[in-house]
Parts: structure tokens; C-alpha cells; sequence
């Protein structure tokens, strides 16, 4: 239970104290709950989608579970995506590139990306018509997290690579079955969205690659954030079996 209070504790707001001097190398080897952390997240976004339906309109509902997906989380990843979004969209080097990576400010790009993602995740959900998305968006969006490890590190010393250092084996394919049984649960509408996330984020990683020569721990969090939006995209369309 230790590994699920590492991973609960790094990527939610919950109440739970991570041990002292946790390194990105012993959060890798939590990270076969990853998944499960995304399921209770859903949980608690789905939860927040029926109350808030009960009172408000659908675009207020897709705001306020927006707005709870902000809180649980910490924006951890929305801080990610700003960082990618600056540096994969600079005219630079890629050494210069990582540097922007590295700069604590938000520039103009980092913004309107962090500005357009929340936008549009509360548009489609409140587009949705069942909340069942809302329980796949986070389980595929932290899975994404372990898919990135598998890409090889910008840095050899950075985040990404400890991260990637940590990985086990075994954790990989819990979390994969995990995400995987999810998806199967929701027809073909959760393996429509399973397909568009990971071509949304296998084209992120291969965009980090070419940009910044691999992979980061900024890119992963973009990769989380827009693993989840195209869950709910795909899940929002219009679209006929």
C-alpha cells in the first residue's frame, strides 16, 4: 500500500503524506497505480457531474467538473502542458528549447495552450450525455504518464529519465490491464477514445523527440492533459455505431 499512497499523494490534493526524500525513481516504481489513481479521480468527476446537473445547465456543469478536476489534481499537469507548449512551439534549437522548458515563467504559448485545453474539457464535458468518460479520461491520461517512460529522456539526468529509471516491468502491465479493462467497459465509444488518446500522445512524444531530443517530465504531464481531452472529445462527438 505504500506505492498506492506514493502515487495518490503525488498526483492529487488528497490528504496523504508521501514519505520524506521521495525521488522521480521511486515514484517510477509507483506507477502501476497510476491507473488506479485516475479511476478514483473519476469517481469523484463523475460524482461531481451528477450533483452538478441536478441545479445547473450543461454548460456550467462541464465549467464546475472542470473546476473539481482542477482541485483534485493541484493543475499539476496543466503546469506540464505550459512548459511543452512554450518550449515544443519555440523557433529554437532544441538546447535552447529544454532551457525554455526550465524557465519558471509562463510565456505566450504555454497561456493560450493551458487557456484552449480548459476550454475545450469544459465544453465536451458538457457535452457528454453520460459520465462514464469522465472515469476513462484520468485512468488514460495517467496511463499516458507510464507510456512516455518508455521514450527515451531528453536529459539523461532530468526528471524523465529517473522517472523512466523506476519503471518496472510488472507495474507496466497492471496498469495497462487496468486501462484496457477500463475502456472495454464503455463499448466501442471507451475504444474509440483509447485509440485517439494514445495517436494524440505517441504524436506528442514523437514531436518531443524530433524538438527536444526525447522526452520530458514537462511533455509527460502535456501528454496526461492531452490524453485526457481526447477522451472526452471522442467521447463528445456526434457519432453513430
Amino acid at each position: 500500500m505504500n506505492s498506492w499512497r506514493i502515487a495518490a499523494g503525488f498526483l492529487t490534493t488528497l490528504p496523504i503524506r508521501n514519505p520524506v526524500g521521495l525521488s522521480p525513481k521511486g515514484l517510477g516504481r509507483a506507477a502501476g497505480w497510476f491507473p488506479i489513481v485516475g479511476l478514483v479521480l473519476g469517481a469523484a468527476l463523475m460524482a461531481t457531474w451528477f450533483l452538478a446537473r441536478l441545479w445547473f445547465p450543461d454548460m456550467l456543469t462541464g465549467a464546475l467538473v472542470t473546476l473539481a478536476w482542477v482541485a483534485l489534481t493541484g493543475g499539476l499537469h496543466l503546469d506540464g502542458l505550459a512548459d511543452a507548449c512554450d518550449g515544443l512551439l519555440a523557433t529554437e534549437t532544441p538546447s535552447r528549447r529544454l532551457e525554455i522548458l526550465h524557465d519558471v515563467r509562463v510565456g505566450a504559448f504555454g497561456a493560450i495552450g493551458v487557456a484552449l485545453l480548459l476550454l475545450l474539457k469544459a465544453a465536451a464535458v458538457g457535452a457528454l450525455i453520460d459520465p462514464l468518460p469522465l472515469l476513462l479520461a484520468p485512468i488514460l491520461g495517467r496511463w499516458s504518464l507510464l507510456l512516455g517512460g518508455v521514450f527515451s529522456p531528453a536529459r539523461p539526468a532530468g526528471l524523465g529519465a529517473d522517472f523512466r529509471s523506476g519503471l518496472t516491468r510488472r507495474g507496466l502491465a497492471a496498469a495497462a490491464l487496468v486501462t484496457a479493462l477500463a475502456a472495454g467497459l464503455l463499448g466501442w465509444r471507451g475504444l474509440l477514445a483509447f485509440a485517439v488518446a494514445h495517436a494524440v500522445v505517441f504524436a506528442l512524444f514523437r514531436a518531443a523527440r524530433v524538438r527536444l531530443g526525447g522526452v520530458t517530465g514537462d511533455v509527460l504531464g502535456a501528454a496526461c492533459e492531452l490524453a485526457e481531452l481526447s477522451v472526452l472529445l471522442a467521447s463528445a462527438a456526434k457519432l453513430q455505431a
